[in-house]
């Protein structure tokens, strides 16, 4: 069961989500009148889950709607029945919807990727080469498969792009955009910033220019290093800087373009913010460092969503203990039930109280609350099942 809660501080955004009729629509209300919906949070706490059903209750409302994962599990892929998913937009069917549950209005589509940096980076690359041999060139340098094979750095990377791609070309009503945990979350929506300052600075304005470059290098211990290395491995790195930078020199614009859209996105009032927790002690930590990050960046929070949070259970012990029940079922047996209801007891005990101080910490404009489902979240049925705890008062 799902509890839902809306107060009213003074912004566009969190003006609009209290004219709606019920608190229990606010956070429906919030997201149809929004572009882009940043999923952030904790590892392990069900983002995924929650972005895919968020993104399927639109779609099912009527918004044609993109779902992006960065997560490279197939979790995503397997729950809305397909084999995989890849750096493309692949559409969910209707009928497949439908054979779940789910019966998608008028002009509702439901579309879905995963990012795959290495195809995102090759893309972006061949958008922005002004020919043919300068996309050889690129593609061939040792340096740039280097640097589009770290999924570490190319992540945060080859989401602005992928995001600023789809945003510019889709045609979608919504975008929901699954992050990474916590910290990496924050690394994303710090890189627009970051590449624009890069591609901006002093530094990549003089490593532009292959013979200032070449000069600085071998008059340093660096050009040293790389000619000893030349030596020894056969691998001639400063010829392989050089081709590199110098083959790129001529896409600085288009990737200074997309990091200034991207950054002009995020901080635009058609995205919203929402992080997803669950109750327990970690968690609520890394959910409120997060909350705080984004305020000081000025991206308030626009919904915190508690997920998994554990009920009180049905049963009383004392009803386990009586003497009818003990006579029925033996001692032993009465004993283990009447523990595991304390257990039961005192875990929604824990998550009561870690939802209590995370609301009155945060003070979140709007508040999902939803109890832990029984069983795994594995098809479309079972994320009809979750959008029917987050929006209870829509499906």
């Amino acid at each position: 069961m799902t509890r839902l809660a809306s107060d009213v501080v003074g912004n566009k955004k969190n003006q609009s989500a209290a004219s709606g009729d019920a608190p229990n629509g606010a956070i429906a209300l919030l997201l149809r009148e929004s572009k882009v919906c940043v999923v952030a949070g904790p590892g392990g706490v069900g983002k995924t889950t929650v972005s895919a059903s968020i993104a399927l209750e639109m779609a099912r409302s009527g918004l044609r709607v993109a779902v992006v994962t960065i997560d490279p599990a197939k979790r995503l892929a397997s729950a809305l029945g397909l084999e995989s998913l890849d750096n493309s937009p692949r559409r969910v069917e209707d009928k497949r919807l439908l054979k779940g549950g789910v019966d998608v209005k008028a002009g509702g589509e439901l579309w879905a990727m995963a990012l795959d940096p290495k195809r995102t980076f090759d893309d972006l690359i061949t958008r922005l080469s002004p020919d043919a041999a300068s996309l050889q060139q690129v593609l061939d340098n040792r340096i740039y498969k280097e640097l589009s094979g770290a999924v570490a750095g190319a992540q945060e990377f080859t989401a602005v792009a992928k995001l600023y791609e789809l945003s510019t070309e889709g045609d979608y009503d919504l975008i929901v955009l699954d992050t990474p945990p916590s910290r990496n979350a924050l690394d994303f929506l710090d890189a627009p910033a970051r590449l624009s300052r890069f591609f901006d600075g002093r530094a990549m304005q003089v490593v532009m220019k292959p013979a200032s470059l070449g000069l600085r290098i071998a008059g340093s211990g660096t050009g040293i290093v790389m000619g000893l290395l030349k030596r020894v491995t056969g691998v001639d790195l400063f010829s392989d800087l050089a081709e590199f930078f110098a083959a790129i020199s001529g896409m600085v614009d288009g990737f200074t373009e997309r990091a200034r859209g991207v950054a002009k996105l995020l901080a635009d009032d058609g995205t919203v913010f929402l992080i997803v927790t669950t109750a327990e002690d970690t968690p609520l930590t890394e959910a409120k460092y997060l909350a705080d990050r984004l305020a000081e960046d000025g991206r308030p929070l626009s919904a915190l969503i508690v997920n998994q949070v554990r009920p009180q259970p049905g049963v009383k012990r004392k009803s386990v203990r009586a003497k009818a029940v003990r006579e029925a079922l033996g001692d032993d047996l009465s004993n283990r039930l009447a523990s595991a209801i304390d257990d039961a007891r005192d875990a929604a005990e824990q998550d009561r109280a870690g939802l209590e101080a995370i609301t009155k910490s945060l003070k979140p404009v709007r508040l999902a609350v939803v109890e832990r489902l029984h069983g795994e979240v594995h098809d479309v049925a079972g994320l009809a099942r979750m959008a029917g705890e987050l929006f209870p008062d829509t499906v």
